[in-house]
């Protein structure tokens, strides 16, 4: 696929652009922002050596928000023509005149507005063939099954090639875009033993293919973690310390991101209220937001409405230095723009320099968590109960495979309950962090 050769030139979308913004005002609109985009990616999946599925995905759209005072009203479509960009503008209006005014409806403050718009190394387009994906596929899946002869199916490996293009502009002057790639390789597979299936998987993402993980070591880790829960065992209802992976302590970053954005705080449904300058962690515990990481995967010169990203402490030990806002939520609280329409930039959290073995060795007795399932998650009151599966860890080492029980407790206890930080840090996402420790939580099983 050639994913470096886009339909439409950046100059294009940029004129697109302009055209909305000149419609809408116009028609009448106090002001207007629009965003142009399109993007495109092929997807190759084998199972069990024959190529099972080649999927393309090409996809473009404009969506335009107008305001008449503090009135809104937003439509998009996917016809680049312009009687469409007039039908779309003229809908967007009519939904703006229906709507109630709300004084915190806008564009960003232009002052928030970014300024320069640095290149942060984005775009890597893989030029890479549906043959060429099924032999990077056949390779991944060849290493898992590899592994142990236990390996008896799987449910495929695939590859998959993204990329992406857009204009983001406003009545304010503002005009900015770039392309983006995401490039992965992932591999599923199921394991028998004594009638009893297990499933597991693992992937490898980056903005560049040449930043992948080998399809092999991709692959051999799949096995691994498939056979590893075989003969899994139920445990008893009990409270211990809790070791949460990397890949799945991510969700728990992710938990208080969410209690700390502007929805869940102008609208009084988060259990951290008012935390802006709380101890709501141990005060070992640093969450950075950096946004300006070459080729990261959630690096972003500006927000979705235009507002310059900025390198930030948003905890600095253990203490709440600000919220996750966007322009909306930020004047409901009385407060401005963070620079997170769109959701966080790279969330980096700070290891207190334990491998994985030394957390075990610290977890001591207890559970190793590697999988979550449900989303028992409360955000008033915080209240937190996951069905888990995982490893029962022994005097430091892990003792058997568990599976079939539910993890417990409140985000508030367990925040301020975490005894460390590993440096086995999960780099796939938009939070960073290695496996996170909590000192103790209600295992409910048998």
């Amino acid at each position: 696929m050639s994913a470096s050769r886009f339909s439409y030139s950046p100059e294009t979308l940029r004129d697109l652009a302009a055209q909305v913004l000149d419609l809408a005002r116009a028609a009448g609109a106090s002001a207007a922002e629009t965003e142009v985009s399109e993007g495109m990616g092929q997807t190759v999946s084998v199972r069990k050596r024959e190529m099972e599925t080649v999927e393309y995905n090409k996809d473009k759209g404009i969506g335009v928000t107008v305001y008449l005072g503090h009135c809104r009203g937003h439509a998009s479509t996917s016809d680049f023509s312009r009687d469409a960009l007039v039908r779309t503008v003229d809908k967007a209006l009519t939904i703006a005149r229906y709507t109630a005014e709300d004084d915190c409806a806008g564009l960003a403050d232009a002052d928030l507005l970014a300024r320069q718009v640095p290149d942060l190394d984005l775009y890597h387009p893989w030029d890479v063939s549906v043959e060429a994906s099924a032999e990077i596929a056949r390779a991944a899946e060849a290493a898992a099954f590899g592994v142990d002869q236990r390996i008896t199916n799987s449910e495929g490996a695939s590859v998959s090639s993204q990329a992406s293009q857009f204009v983001y502009a406003n009545s304010l002057g503002f005009v900015g875009g770039y392309p983006t790639s995401r490039q992965t390789v992932s591999c599923v597979v199921i394991a028998e033993a004594d009638g009893a299936m297990q499933r597991d998987y693992w992937y490898t993402t980056a903005r560049a293919a040449s930043d992948l993980d080998s399809p092999e070591s991709v692959g051999r880790r799949a096995g691994e973690r498939t056979v590893r829960r075989l003969n899994g065992r139920k445990l008893g209802t009990r409270q211990c310390p809790v070791l949460f992976e990397a890949p799945i302590a991510t969700g728990l970053i992710a938990s208080y991101v969410s209690a700390v954005s502007g929805g869940h705080l102008y609208r009084k449904s988060s259990f951290l209220l008012d935390s802006l300058g709380r101890q709501v962690f141990p005060k070992f515990m640093q969450i950075q937001e950096r946004p300006f990481i070459p080729k990261g995967l959630a690096s972003a010169p500006f927000d979705s409405e235009g507002v310059a990203t900025r390198e930030r402490d948003v905890v600095r030990d253990g203490i709440v230095q600000g919220y996750f806002l966007s322009s909306y939520s930020a004047r409901k609280l009385g407060l401005q723009s963070t620079g997170n329409a769109g959701g966080n930039h790279n969330l980096i959290v700070p290891s207190t320099g334990e491998d994985f073995q030394a957390l075990l060795k610290k977890l001591g007795t207890g559970l190793l968590v590697t999988e979550l399932l449900g989303h028992g998650l409360n955000m008033v009151t915080g209240d937190y109960s996951r069905g888990a599966a995982g490893f029962w860890v022994e005097n430091g080492e892990i003792a058997y495979p568990v599976e079939e029980i539910t993890v417990a407790g409140n985000l508030k206890d367990m925040f301020q309950g975490i005894v460390a930080i590993g440096s086995d840090v999960e780099t796939r996402g938009s939070r960073q962090v290695g496996s996170i420790l909590i000192d103790r939580m209600t295992l409910a099983g048998e």
